[in-house]
């Protein structure tokens, strides 16, 4: 549910918290060991987004040392990345946030892509103010009092307007045009990337000092920067279909995974293990955690979450 358009692909062979994005050539940049047939290895497409990045360190770390694979990651915004999948330059994507265009071109009519089953955590994008602010202000959480609050949002980016705060570009956001149709006084401004918009709130915190923001749910910041949800009018099927119409929440969208067909075919073992591959908002959180705000690397914290949790991951192996 998060990007709209193409902006980065950058081949990587390991993960790490990426803050920035730029423009590649994903025919050069392709992982070599994509759909390479009769070989145990496995690629994977992995978002900028540390969530993301935690369900791939988790499943690489697992292919890799108790299934005997290489495995090779790959970054590639949503929507190219449903194009390499197709193609077979990734072989998985674990986690989607919804793109009903795409699946219904290469899932329905192209059959190139496979569903892979739901990942067992919901997805939910919204507009959020820190909860501290909310103490001071409790009727700030309706977004029909916003207006009256516009100026404790002021920055030097948003002028007179107050601020909204959006992470990366390239993230799906209809805030531009809640914006317009809720009449509201504010101003879209682009931190540039998740990692940037995370320094931003967590200075705003720091000072306790106001801020709106677009985020979302799971996110391991919530247990740093408590925050509260203001609510928007009320999310209903197909209020989102004209984007510069939208005048609604966002929805909660279970996130699912998706495998190209020719590997969920002949994949074998990883292929059944990555359909198998399901856990809880907290278990993403709990590794997003130990990458973006203890410092291990991923494949430290996925060691870390893999020791600890047996009990869980040995069900994917069966």
């Amino acid at each position: 549910m998060r990007v709209r358009t193409a902006y980065s692909v950058v081949a990587v062979t390991s993960l790490a918290l990426l803050s920035g994005c730029g423009a590649a050539d994903m025919t050069k940049q392709a992982s070599p060991f994509a759909n390479a047939q009769g070989s145990k290895t496995v690629t994977l497409s992995v978002q900028s987004w540390v969530g993301a990045q935690a369900n791939v360190a988790v499943a690489q770390y697992l292919l890799e040392h108790k299934l005997g694979y290489r495995v090779d990651t790959v970054q590639v915004d949503e929507v190219p990345a449903w194009d390499a999948l197709s193609q077979g330059r990734v072989d998985a994507i674990l986690e989607d946030w919804g793109h009903p265009d795409q699946e219904k071109r290469y899932v329905d009519d192209k059959k190139t892509i496979t569903r892979a089953g739901g990942l067992g955590v919901t997805g939910h994008i919204g507009w959020y103010v820190p909860t501290y602010l909310v103490k001071q202000h409790p009727d700030i959480t309706n977004w029909k009092n916003l207006n009256k609050y516009s100026s404790l949002f002021r920055t030097a980016e948003s002028g007179s307007k107050g601020q909204l705060m959006d992470g990366s570009p390239s993230y799906v956001t209809n805030d531009k045009a809640l914006v317009t149709n809720l009449k509201l006084n504010y101003q879209v401004v682009f931190a540039g990337s998740e990692a940037a918009q995370i320094t931003q709130m967590k200075q705003f915190a720091k000072e306790k000092k106001p801020f709106l923001t677009y985020w979302y749910a799971p996110q391991w910041l919530f247990k740093k920067v408590p925050m509260t949800e203001v609510k928007l009018p009320a999310y209903k099927e197909g209020c989102d279909a004209d984007a510069a119409k939208v005048a609604c929440a966002y929805p909660h969208t279970p996130l699912e995974k998706y495998l190209n067909t020719d590997f969920a075919k002949k994949g074998g073992k990883a292929a059944a293990f990555l359909k198998k591959f399901t856990w809880t908002t907290e278990d993403q959180n709990e590794v997003s955690l130990m990458i973006a705000d203890q410092k291990l690397s991923p494949a430290d914290a996925a060691k870390k979450w893999v020791d600890s949790h047996p009990s869980t991951w040995k069900a994917w192996l069966s």
